[in-house]
């Protein structure tokens, strides 16, 4: 092989691999500088990031899929950011207002949360939460109150599942963007939920949205999910578990 075969064999790969990889790969420089076409890129990019983190969801979408709204203990997006222990907890207030307002004891428990990306709660829960109640009632599972929260980090599903004695715990939270897309969205479950339950014992689905894992799969996936932590009383590497000692027999 030529050293000119060689090279345009290299270059070849490069291409295929950044075709297929949101990644920044091969796109050159200017000296010792980047293009500026590249450039330019990244700062949009790095723009869209930002705005994800501190826009708001909109109250129309809130009041559009039928969510009933609270807040966690965080005061605005800066207190969220410096104070993630805030957005793991609501106040006794709130959690009053879940025990009169939501109904008490569901099988599954329903809860979309910003997180870091309004942008994925924009985007997904349109077509994913539809997804979710259908697939749910079609297994027969009975689904609370569907809660939408303000400032939520991963863990105020226990919170809100303690208050309401649900059974299993499903939150829907937009993930920290990057500079490949700002709208992927994450899915937590638990079993059992209390306040102090271990990441190890939740399970998850990340990657959420047009680009990873289409909202309308990830639907189907979590259904089936939720509904083999009901039938096993497990989550987490406790249903890892239990799925072994059930292939073993």
């Amino acid at each position: 092989m030529t050293a000119n075969n060689s090279s345009d064999d290299r270059d070849a790969l490069l291409d295929r691999i950044a075709d297929r990889n949101p990644s920044r790969l091969g796109v050159g420089r200017a000296g010792s500088r980047p293009r500026t076409s590249t450039l330019l890129e990244f700062r949009s990019d790095h723009s869209v990031a930002r705005d994800a983190v501190h826009s708001h969801v909109s109250d129309e979408l809130v009041e559009t899929m039928g969510l009933f709204s609270v807040r966690t203990l965080v005061e605005d997006k800066d207190d969220y950011l410096a104070r993630p222990d805030k957005g793991r907890e609501i106040s006794e207030e709130t959690a009053d207002l879940l025990r009169d307002a939501c109904q008490r004891a569901p099988q599954v428990q329903l809860i979309v949360a910003d997180g870091l990306s309004s942008t994925a709660i924009e985007r997904n829960i349109p077509d994913l939460l539809p997804i979710l109640t259908d697939g749910l009632d079609r297994r027969g599972l009975d689904v609370g109150t569907p809660i939408f929260v303000t400032y939520g980090r991963v863990d105020v599903m226990d919170a809100i599942g303690e208050e309401l004695d649900a059974e299993c715990c499903l939150i829907l939270i937009g993930e920290r963007p990057g500079l490949a897309t700002a709208e992927s969205l994450s899915a937590y479950m638990v079993y059992g939920p209390e306040r102090g339950t271990p990441t190890a014992k939740k399970t998850v689905i990340s990657n959420i949205h047009a680009g990873g894992l289409p909202p309308v799969e990830a639907g189907a996936e979590i259904v089936d999910l939720i509904d083999e932590m009901c039938d096993k009383q497990a989550s987490g590497l406790d249903l890892t578990a239990a799925d072994r000692e059930f292939a073993k027999g």
